[in-house]
């Protein structure tokens, strides 16, 4: 099981105090931002002091965002980014399948003009418009590098002109669609929308429920006031794993007395429980383990 990305803080690349703090803070990866965040003016610049910021020690991961495929920013924020130092590209409003393979065919001649290990460089695309979703299974039957997506529900919500409501059931949708194609397509478990109100940490934390109910494995963040909350809600609780091992124990037990189903604490125990709560297990035991090499 590979480490889940459970906090993915964004950054403005152009600001070059919210980046160091980002670095030093304990998101499982910081995405340094030229889209949204850096106005068109600045672009040009933020996209230097990016590069610049590849080569500084951080806590996490450290991805890119750049501006989308169909605008005349993206070329040359790869150009700049793909480096040593870079662990992944955020791709925003990926649309088609066409779209995806030409920004994977162009990072791969960047790492092979570079010298960088091919494939190395992580691809996350993030599904935010109403073609996008619709394309979702073009766009994943995609030979690409892609190994998890991410959902803007920000930019979705305006494309469909919907109200982004504090319960988020206008998303539900959304959100089904892109766990179940993910999975559908052996892919890691997708990434979820931020959420834009920061005096509402308790809306964030059941925004952070609900996408792990659907089957994300983290939450992209926009303050590092969410990570603690974030990294909290998909990461099993104390009592969540101390179930999980009394579920292996028992039914080992059970198992090895010809048993494949029993009861524990009144709970019927058969085959997907015991799987789910190895993976508990599995899961806690990646974050530790990353956690301790840090």
């Amino acid at each position: 099981m590979p480490p889940p990305l459970r906090s993915l803080l964004f950054a403005p690349g152009n600001h070059a105090r919210r980046v160091e703090k980002a670095l030093s803070l304990d998101a499982d990866a910081v995405i340094l931002d030229l889209e949204d965040a850096v106005a068109t003016a600045e672009k040009p610049a933020a996209r230097e002091a990016v590069a610049v910021t590849l080569a500084r020690p951080r806590q996490g991961l450290l991805y890119v965002r750049v501006n989308a495929v169909d605008t005349h920013f993206c070329h040359g924020d790869l150009r700049s980014v793909v480096q040593p130092g870079l662990d992944g590209i955020v791709l925003p409003k990926v649309e088609s399948a066409a779209g995806l393979t030409t920004i994977d065919w162009l990072v791969a001649q960047l790492e092979r003009e570079r010298g960088l290990p091919m494939g190395g460089i992580d691809l996350i695309p993030i599904i935010e418009t109403a073609r996008g979703l619709q394309q979702i299974e073009a766009i994943l039957a995609a030979e690409t590098r892609v190994r998890r997506i991410a959902f803007g529900a920000g930019d979705f919500t305006l494309d469909m002109n919907m109200a982004w409501s504090r319960e988020e059931k206008e998303i539900a949708h959304a959100r089904a669609v892109i766990t179940t194609a993910s999975r559908a397509f052996g892919i890691d478990a997708p990434l979820d929308t931020v959420w834009v109100d920061l005096s509402d940490p308790q809306g964030l934390e059941a925004s952070a429920r609900t996408a792990l109910g659907h089957g994300f494995q983290g939450k992209m963040c926009i303050h590092p006031d969410q990570i603690p909350v974030v990294n909290d809600v998909f990461t099993p609780s104390a009592a969540e794993i101390a179930f999980a091992d009394r579920v292996v124990a028992a039914f080992t037990e059970a198992e090895a007395s010809g048993s494949a189903s029993i009861q524990l604490d009144g709970k019927f125990i058969d085959y997907p429980i015991v799987y789910r709560a190895q993976r508990v297990l599995q899961k806690v035991a990646v974050i530790e383990a990353r956690g301790g090499q840090r």
